[in-house]
């Protein structure tokens, strides 16, 4: 690589993205292209090309998304290695892994980025990840994912995944698409999406979507809703950009909880809601307060993220890059959670023999399947604003960046979780009468209610610099100081008394070093190790109150080291990413209220993402995890693998582009999955089994507007397992995937 090039590569990946929106956006979704600009891991969103990073990226652009399919915002995510995704909760309420580090659930390791702002710095609080707050439509552009690299230095310090998503800009033409939606489960969905250009140099995007259905397992009705509308603004200067976003949603669906293994009828296709029980009274607080609540609410978001960046030329290879965001608004929950394993009736009826549905007054004699199931309430106003302001200067051999992150964190909860009574298995099955083990009869059940308001800042201060020491090589190093300040305080009982307050506040220095070597023009190696730190928040202390008042800091120390190796040319992209890592300081607790495990973990293996295009219109994508995990240091639990991560999980996605007749093309594809063997608990003592999934798709072109999509996923009606049961490991109870799903969208596009 000529070092011309390569000098001052800071000044020109700025000053590509300060250039037409339209030329960025298209040099950013041809894969062909070697010239392929990536944001994540660099100051301030600054960009570099992508096979000149020294840190494992991967690209998901608006054709591949819409040729994925994906069901959720987590379920995208599988498309990135190094990640193991459990998405078979619904459009909310996934777990996500990373790189084999320790976790009970949740994603506590998954930082998503809008335009590279975290929308919520909190990476996980209890019933909340951050793709809760996130759904995917017709205006995103591309999301990055980056694990480890830079992570800890940059942006929020996450030292694990971020996903930074890009949305779609205007241009100097206009352009429109609108594209409706039916599936076999009901679904009803419209999108739409228009860029142009307002005035000269100032361009709009806006789009959205509306859609409704009866839920993939169905309901029996419409349990999810939504609608999502967003507006992006872009104002270029002479020597900078104005960018100004807004996303306002509300969305919900079915949260879908683990269902039992062992009864017959009850399979993949099951839910716990449905017209019988979604309407539920629960009583909670110390006086035994009654109310009514709608369980059909699900999981899901009411609210807005909004923000933009400025970016200005400040001469003299100087750049200024100032990026910000705000999200508020009300991530609330209701689930019908399983409380134990599936008995009869006559196990537990007063008269052991038979008990009655309170809603259809349907006796149901002894021998009917049953479950105690509680109606979980919570309830969660949060808001967030954060702020990276980043500056940097070029000289010849150096680029240097410094950068000041500030965020403030805000979370307002009420829950009732417990209540449990016992429901027909069945779905929507119906609560009995006849049973004193119910309605939170004394010693019959698990209840916890609180009322808490937490407060969090973080302001941290970090410095990158990259020396260009020959032609072919590049060595970079990072620092970011770190202060992070919370303010607790909550009430356990709902009786007006303060169980736990506090005051914390704590500093960490995070560091990444690496190193690139460019082989030649389409090929390279690098080598990178860092140290980072996930800081506590709310739900950790008061989870983990006993670990904090004894003296534990509660903060989670990450070490990485990654070796890689890349090509890109006008047909192929490979990365090969082999790394190792440690989390010291992980706490575990299965559920709130119950005691912390707090543990060491040990990770290494090798990640392969690959994509091939053949000129015939043949082209094959591979995304592929080997990983080996091991908890080093516990009370109970040394030497076991790591709960619910498998050692190994394959994606292929072979398709193939063809023409019909004149004018009239189309293309085939499938995405081929297998997944390892996991164990459900630390203890290792429950295994869920590996399994294949089969998706397959078309796509028709009958002219250069219209295009037609029919898309199945899991083809075969294969009944995976994604966890056990994460509140009750040893009881037979179990989270599926998706059963098999049908959608066809037809979509029509203005030039």
């Amino acid at each position: 690589m000529d070092k011309r090039f390569s000098t001052g590569l800071l000044a020109s990946a700025v000053s590509i993205a300060l250039s037409s929106p339209v030329a960025l956006a298209q040099a950013q979704a041809t894969k062909e292209n070697t010239e392929v600009i990536v944001v994540s891991g660099t100051p301030g969103g600054a960009g570099i090309r992508k096979i000149d990073a020294s840190f494992a990226v991967t690209n998901i652009d608006a054709s591949d998304i819409e040729r994925l399919a994906p069901k959720s915002t987590a379920d995208l995510f599988k498309a990135i290695p190094g990640v193991w995704v459990e998405s078979s909760g619904g459009e909310s309420g996934a777990n996500v892994f990373v790189r084999g580090f320790p976790g009970g659930g949740d994603a506590p390791f998954l930082t998503i980025a809008l335009e590279g702002s975290p929308i919520y710095p909190a990476p996980t609080l209890s019933f909340l990840e951050n793709s809760q707050l996130f759904r995917i439509d017709e205006t995103i552009e591309m999301v990055e994912g980056l694990r480890g690299g830079p992570n800890p230095v940059v942006s929020n310090g996450q030292p694990g995944l971020t996903t930074n998503f890009r949305l779609k800009r205007g241009g100097e033409s206009s352009e429109a698409m609108a594209k409706y939606t039916v599936s076999d489960y009901g679904l009803n969905r419209v999108d739409v999406v228009a860029s142009g250009s307002l005035a000269d140099d100032f361009y709009y995007m806006m789009g959205g979507y509306i859609k409704s259905s009866e839920g993939i397992r169905d309901a029996g009705f419409n349990s999810e809703q939504g609608n999502q509308f967003t507006v992006n603004l872009t104002k270029v200067f002479d020597k900078g950009e104005l960018n100004l976003y807004t996303r306002q949603t509300d969305d919900r669906g079915t949260w879908y909880l683990p269902t039992p293994l062992d009864v017959d009828g009850i399979d993949a296709n099951y839910t716990q809601i449905g017209p019988l029980n979604r309407q539920a009274t629960i009583t909670y607080g110390s006086d035994n307060t009654t109310e009514t609540f709608d369980f059909g609410d699900g999981r899901g978001w009411d609210g807005h993220v909004s923000g933009g960046s400025l970016k200005i030329d400040l001469s003299n290879d100087w750049f200024l890059i100032d990026r910000f965001n705000l999200t508020k608004g009300k991530a609330n929950t209701f689930g019908l959670v399983p409380n134990g394993p599936a008995v009869t009736v006559s196990a537990v009826a007063d008269n052991g023999e038979s008990a009655v549905g309170t809603v259809t007054g349907t006796t149901y004699s002894g021998d009917t399947p049953i479950q105690q199931i509680g109606r979980w309430v919570v309830l969660k106003d949060i808001e967030a604003f954060t702020n990276d302001l980043a500056i940097s200067k070029s000289w010849e051999d150096i680029d240097v960046s410094f950068g000041i992150y500030s965020a403030s964190t805000k979370s307002e909860d009420w829950w009732s979780i417990g209540n449990t009574a016992y429901h027909v298995l069945e779905p929507g099955g119906e609560l009995l009468d006849g049973i004193e083990c119910n309605n939170n009869a004394e010693g019959c059940g698990f209840n916890y209610d609180i009322n808490s308001v937490g407060d969090a800042s973080t302001f941290a201060f970090y410095a990158t610099s990259k020396w260009y020491a020959t032609t072919d090589l590049s060595i970079d190093l990072g620092l970011r100081r770190e202060n992070h300040e919370v303010n607790y305080s909550v009430d356990e009982g709902l009786d007006g008394t303060i169980t736990k307050a506090l005051e914390y506040d704590e500093t960490k220095m995070s560091w990444t070093l690496g190193a690139n070597y460019a082989l030649d023009d389409t090929s390279g190696v690098f080598l990178r190790t860092n140290r980072g730190y996930k800081m506590p928040y709310f739900d950790d202390f008061r989870d983990n109150w006993g670990a904090y008042t004894g003296g534990n800091d509660l903060i989670q120390k990450v070490t990485q080291a990654e070796l890689g190796y890349k090509f890109m040319n006008d047909s192929v992209q490979f990365f090969a990413t082999a790394f190792v890592n440690e989390v010291e300081g992980d706490t575990f607790v299965r559920r709130p209220g119950a005691p912390a495990e707090i543990l060491t973990n040990e990770a290494y293996g090798i990640e392969l993402d690959g994509s091939y295009y053949h000129h015939s219109g043949f082209s094959v994508d591979l995304n592929a995890t080997f990983q080996e995990t091991e908890i080093t240091a516990s009370a109970t639990n040394e030497g076991n693998e790591a709960q619910r991560q498998p050692g190994w999980q394959v994606r292929v996605t072979p398709s193939y582009g063809f023409d019909l007749s004149d004018n009239v093309y189309g293309s085939i594809y499938a995405t081929l999955s297998a997944v390892d063997d996991r164990f459900g608990n630390n203890e290792n003592t429950v295994v869920l089994e590996g399994y294949e999934k089969v998706d397959v798709g078309v796509m028709v072109n009958p002219t250069d507007n219209l295009q037609v999509q029919l898309s199945v996923d899991n083809l075969t009606d294969e009944l995976g397992i994604t966890e056990g049961d994460p509140r009750n490991p040893e009881a037979p109870n179990g989270r599926y995937i998706m059963p098999r799903s049908v959608r066809l969208s037809l979509s029509y596009q203005w030039f």
